[in-house]
């Protein structure tokens, strides 16, 4: 199931719910153009339910996508980060190697 979010820059992104745990699960944007899925972004929510105090329970994806709000979507987005790496080398730049 997918859910629609609308950037601050306009772009209309499909937002779905993947890998539930107990206590978090993880926010994909997916960009509207299929053919750069390297715009993909992804976040982690700690989800705060009864559910995250059995360790055996799972969160449901659409239950979790129903009750997010525009707001927590934005919020969201904004702290998410790129699923692939934008260039040809994804390293930090401003972290050195140990073997220079």
């Amino acid at each position: 199931m997918k859910r629609a979010f609308t950037s601050p820059d306009g772009v209309q992104w499909g937002v779905e719910a993947r890998s539930p745990g107990a206590s978090n699960i993880m926010v994909v944007f997916h960009h509207p153009d299929v053919a750069t899925s390297r715009r993909n972004r992804y976040a982690w929510i700690n989800w705060h339910g009864t559910e995250a105090r059995n360790v055996t329970a799972r969160l449901e994806e659409k239950k979790v996508l129903d009750t997010l709000t525009d707001a927590e979507l934005a919020r969201l987005f904004r702290r998410s980060m790129p699923i692939a790496g934008v260039g040809p080398d994804v390293r930090n730049p401003s972290v050195k190697s140990r073997s220079n």
